[in-house]
């Protein structure tokens, strides 16, 4: 393993680009280190999507990189803690995702719907989440258990819920015995189980549920059918 010196010497050489981003130009010798480690981050993050955890090899990511292992080792001590870094990072993207729903509180049955929605359209755009999370629960969350904030990610969504729930309490279109744990539990559930099973279902169905007008039709599915669970009207 390199020492620090050793290691920030040849930070100094290591090219940015990963492999399968050729159209990204190099940036100039004495970049910030900084840019390295998301390098590698970012290269972490598609081979842990593409292989698993058990399948993803150092030298795989050192490789996509363009790096060197040494350099894994020096900024993130061990495969392991660089999973938990993939996981955390993916988790901070969604939780910025959900801050940008942009929400009206004064139309809770619209802003319902949306938040319904958001689970499946985000991992729709971001498929290799989906293979992150499956990993993590196939290693029955030990590497997230190992994260003492992990938490705090879950918190904000399930407060905005909270809010759009109350706002319709408030204006006698929601029933009063809503769990919104269990509520939200329950809209992960119909984006991620849609997109995590998209090959076997396409199959057993004889259509592609990737088509756009699939999609569309799933998330006005599934925004009926929670709000047919929460209106007081149904």
């Amino acid at each position: 393993m390199l020492k620090k010196d050793q290691a920030e010497e040849v930070l100094e050489t290591v090219d940015a680009p990963l492999e399968m981003e050729t159209s990204i130009k190099r940036k100039p010798r004495g970049r910030p280190r900084r840019s390295t480690r998301e390098n590698i981050l970012r290269a972490a993050k598609k081979v842990f999507s593409r292989s698993g955890y058990d399948g993803a090899r150092i030298e795989k990511i050192s490789k996509a990189a363009r790096s060197y292992d040494s350099l894994i080792y020096y900024y993130f001590g061990s495969k392991e803690k660089l999973f938990v870094e993939v996981l955390e990072d993916a988790y901070r993207d969604i939780y910025e995702a959900e801050q940008d729903l942009n929400l009206n509180l004064q139309d809770p049955v619209a802003a319902l719907r949306k938040i319904i929605e958001f689970p499946l359209r985000y991992y729709v755009a971001n498929p290799e989440v989906i293979v992150l999370l499956s990993t993590e629960n196939l290693q029955k969350g030990k590497h997230i258990a190992k994260w003492p904030t992990a938490h705090q990610y879950s918190r904000p969504v399930i407060d905005i819920l909270q809010g759009v729930i109350q706002e319709g309490q408030a204006q006698g279109v929601f029933k009063n015995d809503i769990d919104c744990k269990k509520l939200y539990i329950a809209i992960t559930a119909l984006g991620y189980f849609y997109v995590s099973n998209r090959y076997t279902f396409s199959a057993f169905l004889d259509t592609d549920l990737m088509q756009e007008d699939s999609i569309h039709e799933w998330a006005a599915y599934i925004s009926d059918f929670v709000l047919n669970q929460v209106l007081v009207s149904a």
